[in-house]
């Protein structure tokens, strides 16, 4: 019996036939070497989501005055975004390590992880144990191998948490026990927030864990270079009454992932100096950015700062 492989239906084009497809379509480009530089060095694939917005699907033509230029700027723009993004979510994350620790070790034991009883539900225990050791198991810290050489294997809580990935610290904070001196109060009351009485409250561990999740989205999409301009991210941090807008936008995008990393900064001032570059690299790319097409509001400073 044979074997069919789908054909897929595009032709494979070489990059003069990228670059006359451009011409094609009505797109404006001052330099051919310039355009086949980049096609060779970022690629077509990559390149074409920075001009959707740009292109009449119903004219298969790019909008008049779209320039190649400003579509490689438009990307320009968007790595120098996501380093600098991925630059503030490296502060959040070892500084939500260190709280986290210092909230297990209440218990005052090393090997507090392996106690099921502060933790709520019991299969997602077991699932996060597994994960846990997985995880473990795939590390090559020096500090890994010291306990595994010297302590029989046992790790604890202070090697283990630096090794876990984010989304795996997510699924502990959002099933630890809760209530007065538990690990997870002690953990909220480094990220309180004023609520609308002005009172000082911790956040709810579902809010909690719903920041740390989006931010986990956020960070895996920069260390892997992936497009967050113009890009719908699916994942729904929990907003601050204080922070919501009105109309509500149509999807999740990088606005509301960046408050939830304001609502788990590692300090004022490191947040504050993040602003302000994200406010001048904004400026920079003003000519070819939409600040709507990340869900910005107009009045968006006004949210992200502290």
């Amino acid at each position: 019996m044979g074997c069919f492989m789908y054909q897929y239906p595009k032709q494979i084009l070489t990059i003069e036939q990228q670059i006359q497809s451009y011409i094609d379509a009505g797109m404006e480009i001052t330099s051919r070497k310039n355009v086949e530089k980049a096609l060779k060095s970022v690629g077509f694939y990559r390149l074409r989501g920075y001009s959707f917005h740009l292109y009449d699907n119903s004219a298969k033509k790019y909008i008049p005055g779209t320039k190649f230029d400003d579509i490689f700027q438009l990307y320009q723009f968007d790595q120098e975004l996501s380093a600098l993004i991925f630059s503030m979510i490296s502060k959040i994350e070892v500084a939500l390590r260190v709280r986290l620790v210092e909230a297990l070790l209440v218990h005052g034991d090393a090997l507090i992880l392996q106690d099921s009883s502060i933790f709520k539900e019991k299969k997602m225990y077991w699932q996060n144990m597994s994960t846990i050791a997985s995880e473990i198991a795939r590390s090559n810290d020096v500090f890994i191998k010291h306990n595994f050489d010297n302590h029989e294997g046992e790790v604890p809580v202070w090697a283990v948490v630096e090794v876990l990935s984010f989304g795996t610290l997510s699924k502990i904070i959002k099933n630890l026990k809760t209530g007065i001196g538990s690990a997870y109060s002690i953990l909220a009351a480094n990220y309180q927030y004023i609520s609308r009485k002005g009172n000082s409250v911790n956040p709810s561990q579902k809010m909690f864990a719903s920041w740390v999740q989006a931010v986990s989205v956020l960070r895996n999409m920069c260390a892997h270079n992936s497009r967050i301009y113009n890009r719908t991210i699916h994942t729904t941090p929990e907003i601050l009454d204080a922070d919501k807008v009105t109309p509500a936008p149509a999807h999740n995008g990088l606005y509301q992932i960046l408050l939830a990393m304001k609502y788990l900064r590692s300090s004022d001032k490191e947040w504050t100096g993040f602003v302000a570059k994200l406010e001048a690299l904004f400026q920079k790319n003003s000519s070819i950015i939409s600040l709507a097409a990340m869900n910005f509001p107009a009045d968006w400073k006004e949210h992200l700062s502290v």
